[in-house]
């Protein structure tokens, strides 16, 4: 019925699938939480959209192994001049969401 080379592309497979599902999640997690501190800042998101920059592996406070993100967006203040943030994520978890020295109003 199945052989061993056939389990293993199916169990890839899964897992694949498994992960992009997970990663969709965070990605919008980290969307939602640059959303929210773009306008506590009163600042604009531009593009509408948040990229992985960075991904590694970093332990937790309890010591389990993670998935450490680095997610960046760009936003303005007037419109005419371009910022990053950051969106860091620990697993599931937002650590902190930072916005890089900008102009005010």
């Amino acid at each position: 019925m199945f052989d061993l080379q056939s389990i293993l592309w199916l169990t890839l497979i899964i897992l694949t699938i498994y992960y992009w599902r997970g990663a969709l999640r965070v990605k919008e997690r980290a969307f939602a939480a640059a959303q929210r501190r773009c306008s506590e800042m009163d600042v604009q998101l531009l593009d509408e959209t948040v990229y992985l920059r960075r991904l590694w592996f970093k332990r937790n406070d309890r010591g389990v192994l993670s998935l450490w993100r680095a997610f960046y967006f760009e936003f303005t203040v007037s419109g005419s001049d371009r910022y990053f943030g950051r969106v860091i994520m620990l697993g599931p978890n937002i650590t902190h969401v930072e916005l890089d020295p900008h102009r005010l109003h």
